[in-house]
């Protein structure tokens, strides 16, 4: 019995290391298929926090302009003429004859004020120089009598001439008085308002009976009277372009309220100085506007025809970059890596900005660059910005 119980161990024991020989071979193929497994997926979360480590950036090719020579700027119309007017006297607004719109003459009649207070000094002053004359009268026939007596010796040399220094002192109070009145009078005549030159009143601020005070830092004018049969147009004109900006250049003029329509301008004078804060020359020019089909105050765009071509490119405003380092763009180098731009601008026009200097229309530039951006970085361009370079080009 104990021959044959060996015997059935044996074929036992083989199975169960057989098994347990299988079973551990297929442990280690788990555990080798979920380490390749994890590093796999490591690797492949490793490329892919890389690939989003790196920006991806819109990028733009600055523009070159067509025709350089004209260039188009904001202006303003004013009248060639303008004249606020105020009181020179104080009083009470007694009566207005032209409304806002009226068509003036020179000297024409604008308004009248009533002046109590000053028609009383006037009144006085009239009163005193009658007093200072009737003196005067009576020192000139008393000067003349002791004169006639002085060559019978009748009195002394020394009454005589007190007689005729009384007669000079009298004579001039009736000047001082005469002035006083003429100074009152000509005062008195600014009681009439009148228009200075022909032309259009553009305001009127007071109505009658309105409370008036002489001078003009005493409150709004009463009236404004402007001459707009021809008119003045203001544009700044960019430094780089003031070398062909001069008197008789001409220039068309066009308004939003009359689109297509253009009017013929002449510059008249400049600024002959560049404004330190905006960086541009003040051009001055003039047009007829005999037809009254233009507007003061408002709104133009001037083409000045310069004469002069300028290596200049236009890009978005928003790919400026003002920061310590003054200001500078973004572009993208064949390599995909950020390089800084030092640029210069000509001419903000808004949405976009003329370069003057510093770019060319074959720079990749960088669209609303990220704020961390900096030299050297890599950065992926957006494959619409490629596509959409690639079907202007």
């Amino acid at each position: 019995m104990s021959v044959d119980d060996s015997a059935v161990t044996l074929p036992n024991d083989r199975k169960l290391r057989l098994v347990a020989a299988v079973f551990a071979l297929i442990l280690l193929v788990v555990v080798i298929v979920g380490v390749a497994t994890r590093a796999m997926n490591n690797a492949k979360l490793r490329e892919w926090t890389d690939a989003r480590a790196i920006p991806t950036v819109m990028t733009v090719n600055p523009s070159s302009i067509a025709d350089s020579s004209v260039l188009r700027l904001p202006g303003r119309i004013e009248a060639y003429s303008r004249a606020p007017i105020y009181a020179r006297v104080s009083g009470y607004l007694k009566a207005w004859y032209a409304d806002i719109g009226a068509q003036v003459k020179t000297g024409q009649l604008l308004a009248t004020i009533e002046t109590p207070d000053l028609d009383q000094q006037l009144a006085q002053a009239k009163g005193d120089l009658a007093s200072a004359q009737a003196n005067a009268s009576l020192a000139e026939s008393t000067h003349k009598r002791w004169s006639a007596m002085l060559s019978t010796d009748a009195v002394s040399k020394q009454e005589a001439e007190e007689k005729a220094g009384d007669l000079a002192s009298k004579q001039a109070l009736v000047n001082a008085a005469r002035a006083n009145v003429d100074r009152l009078e000509a005062l008195a005549s600014f009681k009439r308002i009148v228009a200075p030159f022909d032309g259009v009143v553009t305001s009127r601020s007071t109505d009658i009976g309105a409370l008036i005070n002489a001078g003009s830092n005493s409150g709004p004018e009463l009236f404004t009277v402007s001459s707009t049969n021809r008119l003045r147009v203001y544009v700044s004109v960019p430094q780089m372009y003031a070398p062909g900006v001069r008197p008789g250049v001409r220039a068309s003029i066009t308004v939003p309220e009359r689109p297509g329509v253009k009017f013929d301008a002449t510059v008249e004078s400049t600024s002959n100085a560049v404004n330190r804060e905006s960086g541009a020359l003040l051009v001055q020019l003039s047009m007829d506007n005999s037809k009254g089909e233009l507007l003061p105050g408002s709104y133009a765009d001037v083409e000045l025809d310069v004469g002069k071509q300028v290596n200049a490119v236009t890009i978005p405003s928003s790919a400026l970059i003002f920061d310590a380092n003054g200001l500078h763009v973004a572009a993208v180098d064949a390599d995909n890596r950020v390089v800084m731009k030092p640029v210069q601008i000509a001419l903000d026009q808004g949405k976009t900005v003329m370069i003057a200097s510093g770019l060319s229309v074959s720079d990749r530039v960088i669209d609303s660059p990220p704020d961390a951006l900096a030299q050297g970085d890599r950065v992926q361009v957006n494959a619409a910005s490629q596509d959409d370079q690639h079907a202007r080009s």
